[in-house]
């Protein structure tokens, strides 16, 4: 048996070493060797060898089972069918994005109030508070109070103010009403010295002048409908008294309307001023009553609005007069160059209020004068040159009646009258604003007045001066600390000093028994930095009068030198 195994061993082995033998192709081929002086033919055999035969088949040969292609029976799927009647809708608009809703975010915290307070050299002392109800735009109230006093080294140099306010402002869906009441004090001494005569004035008076104010506003909201109309309305009231007798009251009403018809408005502007001046010896019933129609163009970069301003006085003094009112601004280069002009002419009532806010060392019994402005001329351009800086010019030209003028009292050096340029003036002047901001860190502001002034009785304008400038500064260093810097700069003036005792009722000046005194000028410059602790707390100071100049703005009454103040803000 083994041996039978062996043999066909031998025999299967003989025969794969055959069939490997035949597959096996020789082939001849003939190279040619290097040059050699006898040419020599060399062959060489090259076996191939050939793979053995793997064939492939298609995926579909591999079915195991062959179909039956006789087989033509036909299947049919059983179906169920739920049919629902729908209206074929036929829109071929573009449907609106739907704004998907952002999560709710935490309010900011709202920081509108604010606490202050400091004091310092000088006896200066300083309280301030804001406070507002909250963030409702369309309803909005609060309150404002301040206190500053400070006193010098001269006898009873010494003023203190104090001002209370609250407001209010409702926006409806058709008008915006608005309301505030205002309180004022100014608390002071006739403190004026006479260098000449230091012992003149041992024990100077006292003098507080208070201020009660209350108003009330409606406006119409704007509407794009270009044949709108517009309305307005104010009334606004307030009592004056001093602490002596003299007392003042004053009511006025103020209305406007317009009617837009596309580039056109036509409109009419109305105002009625009763006034009341009382003191010791004078009563003046001072009443006015003002219409001004007009039409107003503003297309394309024109503005012209033409009118009439007509003035009815009465009371003490009654007159009619009709003075033109007419506007026109033109734009050459839109937001950077624009001129503009004014003709216009008006009856300025004057009032104890009024002239106590210009020098509060007034005498008794004030004579009060409407001032009558015939014609005032005014033109100039304005524009920015770019983000963060604004600029205008402008000159004017006035003839002014009755101008008043401040003059010391003859019996009293220490405490001014009033009197008036008899006849008409004339005043020239060039005004000059420049607006500078780099950066919110960086901001510089500038004004220029000069003015010339050709009185028409008086030998002068009186405490008057022809040069005028003011500078602002802010410089945030960082972000919690910045500087400030103001300086103010003024000419010198005039003054007029009687020798003896002027004529009563005083109407032209009698240049026999009076002298001209030089008020000079003079540069205030005043300092102060803040540090902001956080968003709570904040400290300040400042400097005033840095170069303690010893100047006066009137006759008599120097400024208090160089004084320094600091404290502590608080918002909430």
């Amino acid at each position: 048996m083994r041996l039978t195994k062996l043999i066909y061993t031998t025999l299967f082995f003989i025969a794969a070493g055959t069939l490997n033998t035949v597959a096996q192709d020789k082939k001849t081929t003939e190279k040619k060797t290097e040059e050699k002086k006898t040419e020599e033919k060399a062959v060489t055999e090259e076996i191939e060898v050939v793979r053995p035969y793997k064939p492939v088949l298609a995926e579909a040969v591999k079915l195991r089972r062959s179909p039956d292609l006789n087989d033509v029976k036909t299947y049919k799927a059983k179906f169920n069918y739920s049919l629902t009647g729908r209206k074929l809708e036929l829109n071929s608009d573009i449907n609106k994005l739907q704004a998907q809703q952002l999560a709710a975010e935490k309010e900011t915290e709202l920081i509108n109030n604010y606490v202050k307070g400091a004091f310092g050299s000088a006896s200066t002392t300083l309280a301030e508070a804001y406070i507002n109800i909250g963030r409702d735009e369309a309803l909005q109230a609060g309150a404002f109070f301040k206190h500053f006093g400070q006193s010098g080294s001269l006898n009873k140099q010494s003023a203190n103010q104090q001002q209370l306010s609250a407001f209010g402002r409702s926006i409806g869906d058709l008008v915006t009403l608005s309301g505030r009441l205002n309180f004022q004090r100014n608390g002071l001494y006739f403190y004026g010295i006479d260098k000449a005569n230091p012992t003149l004035n041992p024990n100077p008076e006292q003098q507080a002048l208070s201020f009660l104010e209350a108003e009330g506003e409606l406006v119409n909201k704007f509407t794009n409908d270009p044949d709108a109309l517009s309305y307005a309305a104010k009334l606004n009231g307030y009592v004056w008294s001093d602490k002596f007798e003299a007392k003042e009251s004053s009511i006025v009403l103020n209305g406007y309307l317009n009617k837009r018809i596309s580039s056109l408005n036509l409109g009419l502007a109305a105002s009625a001023e009763f006034g009341s001046t009382k003191d010791a010896l004078t009563s003046v019933g001072n009443n006015l009553l003002r219409l001004n129609p007009y039409i107003k163009l503003q297309t394309n970069g024109v503005k012209i609005n033409a009118g009439i301003n007509f003035v009815q006085e009465f009371g003490t003094v009654s007159s009619t007069r009709i003075f033109p009112a007419v506007t026109a601004d033109f734009t050459l280069i839109p937001d950077y160059l624009e001129i503009f002009g004014e003709v216009k002419g008006d009856v300025n009532r004057n009032s104890l209020k009024q002239l106590t806010d210009e020098n509060p060392f007034l005498n008794s019994n004030i004579f009060i004068k409407n001032t009558i402005e015939k014609l005032s001329i005014s033109g100039g351009i304005k524009g920015t040159g770019g983000p963060g800086f604004g600029y205008k010019a402008r000159f004017y030209h006035k003839r002014i009646e009755d101008m008043p003028l401040f003059v010391n009292n003859f019996s009293s050096f220490n405490k001014f009258d009033v009197i008036y340029d008899f006849g008409t003036m004339k005043l020239t002047g060039i005004e000059g604003e420049l607006s500078v901001q780099v950066s919110d860190a960086l901001k510089w502001t500038g004004k220029l007045n000069f003015e010339n002034y050709k009185p028409a009785a008086e030998t002068q304008s009186w405490f008057k001066p022809q040069l005028r400038l003011s500078s602002d500064l802010m410089y945030a260093i960082t972000k919690k600390i910045s500087l400030n810097a103001a300086v103010a700069l003024q000419d010198e003036s005039k003054a007029k000093v009687y020798t003896a005792a002027p004529a009563s009722p005083y109407l032209i000046p009698d240049l026999a028994n009076e002298t001209v005194v030089t008020v000079k000028g003079f540069v205030d410059l005043g300092v102060g930095a803040t540090y902001k602790i956080n968003n709570k707390f904040s400290a300040f100071g400042r400097v005033n009068n840095l170069l303690n100049t010893k100047y006066s703005k009137y006759l008599h009454y120097e400024a208090i030198g160089m004084n320094i103040f600091g404290g502590v803000s608080y918002s909430f």
